[in-house]
């Protein structure tokens, strides 16, 4: 699929039905999952992060930029990319920024609100819609057509305020996001308020365990599912529980449960 073919199949994705946005943090991991039969893909900044001994928001703009263009150029179908804060403070650094994210292939990319300074979470109102305004310019002047989410942080931050999420949301909707994102959200009742709020622009939720099905977030309207760095921390978990095991006890049981050699090498034939 050419690259702007997969920016029309990404959009398309969007206006009707619920689509799974999972989360690869390699080539290998993403290519395996084209092979299910995804349509999309995103990054994770966390999953990338952990993949070279590092924690989440702890990565360079170049290693983000130089990740998209692995991932966007290992697989055939879209992928959004997780930007973070875009790399900077100032509305303009992150259009800057932003302008350099466009030319590495993928369909996709989101802004965030979260400052990192556990004191203040969250960026000031203006300032933080000021910089979702910068990064829509910054993709209008690319003429690229990417796909804009625009991430509100709250929940995950300790700022859970439905309402002060709703505000900021439907203001970047406004600055010109397109998708919407409110990652920590869990509820019926918060999912629902904010597709209601943001409608007709379409909502992403976060999925990192198994409290939802896709049959019902797709009922509540959400049209974008996505699973941050839970399909990493899943891997992980498998890697860990295994080579604890051996450390601990001497025994290797916990190397039963993996994928056969022939199965996995043949996936990458």
């Amino acid at each position: 699929m050419a690259p702007d073919q997969r920016l029309r199949a990404f959009r398309n994705l969007h206006r009707s039905g619920c689509f799974v946005l999972p989360n690869p943090w390699d080539v290998g991991s993403a290519r395996l999952l084209v092979q299910l039969g995804f349509k999309a893909l995103a990054t994770t900044s966390s999953g990338f992060a952990w993949s070279i001994g590092r924690q989440d928001n702890h990565l360079s703009l170049d290693e983000a930029l130089h990740h998209f263009r692995a991932i966007a150029g290992s697989v055939p179908v879209p992928v959004n990319g997780d930007f973070e804060g875009g790399f900077a403070i100032e509305p303009h650094q992150v259009a800057e920024n932003v302008l350099k994210a466009t030319a590495t292939g993928v369909a996709g990319l989101s802004i965030e609100d979260s400052t990192g300074d556990p004191s203040r979470p969250l960026f000031e109102f203006g300032l933080a819609v000021e910089r979702v305004r910068a990064a829509r310019r910054a993709i209008d002047e690319s003429g690229t057509g990417i796909l804009l989410t625009g991430r509100s942080e709250g929940f995950i931050v300790g700022r859970p305020d439905l309402d002060e999420t709703i505000r900021r949301l439907t203001a970047y909707a406004e600055a010109g996001a397109e998708c919407l994102y409110a990652p920590g959200i869990r509820t019926r009742a918060e999912i629902g308020a904010v597709v209601s709020a943001v409608a007709p622009q379409p909502v992403n939720v976060l999925v990192g365990s198994d409290f939802t099905t896709v049959a019902e977030l797709a009922e509540l309207g959400v049209r974008r599912i996505s699973v941050g760095g839970a399909l990493a921390r899943a891997a992980w978990g498998g890697f860990l529980s295994a080579a604890k095991e051996i450390a601990s006890h001497g025994t290797f049981s916990g190397l039963a449960a993996a994928v056969p050699f022939a199965e996995i090498n043949g996936s990458f034939a």
